[in-house]
């Protein structure tokens, strides 16, 4: 029954998703905008399981310190900034070479400023589920820095393709996720850049290192330090902040590079670092309504963390071998405190 009812939904979402993709780019950008202010409200009132594990999240990273009405404006706008970034994928057909700054700040002397980064040389772009996070990538593509991306694959393979074709149209190549890391670490040899989401939660086994997210352990991916100690290339932190009337402003943190003393958590530790003070700042447009703490350590006591979090032997093994890897790292360099910072 499970088979057929999903052979009569998979063609109707495939539908429904290419009625959007041909709808929404006829749209203005103010009507697309106020779109998608009103699905995001909307969502934010009746996804009540979203809106449960936003509010969650927000009670485990900001407690006391934020009233329950902050945490609902909160949870509310994020849901907003959410269906903006959907729908502005939806609507980028739009946007090209000649009219992206419209949309789209980016300085690009920000970027050499901060990096060091010349225009041939190879990176990796670590970016988060901030803002339009969408738009932070085409806006690479369009300032002629092309990327290898790990495409998002559906259950549904039939809408696979419209996501691909939207999510390239600025110059990038979406990366299928089978052998993607080695495929990454091929187009960084090559000279190439690639880019990736680094806040997403990922099962505590091979490929993923466990950090701290607001006081909290997270598992998430290694991809980027791994990519970094194999290849030398710089990781460049980036998210997208939202701007007045639907435009975006690409921001640039400092490089992380060097780091080839640390271990790889500590490198992807880094990484966070460099974006959690702009979050507990500005939180709304980070994807509250995501699940970033799946996992929770055995000794940690369970109102420190959101509902959903649960232990779990294989996040238990990850965290004892991080602790084992930092002990002999302390060992071996005769340090006597906390790991060293990387060079910035």
């Amino acid at each position: 029954m499970a088979s057929r009812w999903k052979q009569i939904r998979y063609p109707l979402e495939w539908l429904g998703l290419m009625l959007v993709a041909k709808t929404i780019p006829l749209l203005s950008r103010r009507a697309c905008f106020h779109l998608a202010n009103l699905f995001g409200a909307l969502m934010s009132i009746f996804d009540r399981r979203g809106r449960a594990v936003a509010l969650a999240n927000l009670d485990a990273a900001f407690g006391s310190n934020m009233s329950i009405l902050q945490k609902q404006k909160i949870a509310r706008e994020s849901f907003q900034h959410f269906a903006r970034t959907m729908l502005d994928l939806f609507w980028s057909p739009r946007l090209t070479p000649q009219n992206f700054s419209r949309y789209i700040d980016v300085d690009e002397a920000e970027f050499f400023r901060l990096t060091g980064i010349g225009p041939n040389d190879s990176f990796i772009l670590g970016c988060y589920h901030y803002s339009n996070f969408e738009w932070l990538s085409h806006a690479g593509g369009f300032v002629n820095y092309p990327a290898s991306i790990i495409a998002q694959e559906f259950k549904n393979s039939l809408i696979d393709p419209i996501f691909k074709n939207l999510r390239e149209q600025s110059g990038h190549t979406m990366v299928s996720r089978e052998g993607a890391v080695v495929r990454l670490y091929k187009a960084l040899r090559r000279g190439g850049r690639v880019a990736l989401l680094i806040d997403l939660t990922v099962p505590p086994d091979v490929g993923s290192v466990a950090i701290d997210c607001f006081g909290m352990k997270t598992s998430v991916t290694v991809a980027h330090a791994w990519l970094h100690k194999k290849t030398g290339a710089p990781i460049v932190p980036a998210h997208c902040e939202p701007l007045p009337n639907g435009r975006y402003r690409v921001v640039f943190h400092r490089k992380i590079d060097n780091v080839q003393s640390l271990t790889l958590a500590q490198i992807a530790q880094a990484c966070w670092d460099e974006f959690e003070p702009h979050v507990r700042e500005h939180p709304a447009p980070w994807l509250w309504m995501y699940k970033h703490w799946r996992y929770r350590p055995r000794e940690a006591a369970p109102e420190a963390y959101p509902f959903y979090a649960h232990v779990s032997p294989r996040f238990e093994r990850l965290l004892r071998a991080q602790a084992q890897e930092e002990d002999v790292d302390l060992a071996k360099t005769g340090r006597d405190g906390s790991p060293s910072r990387p060079k910035l």
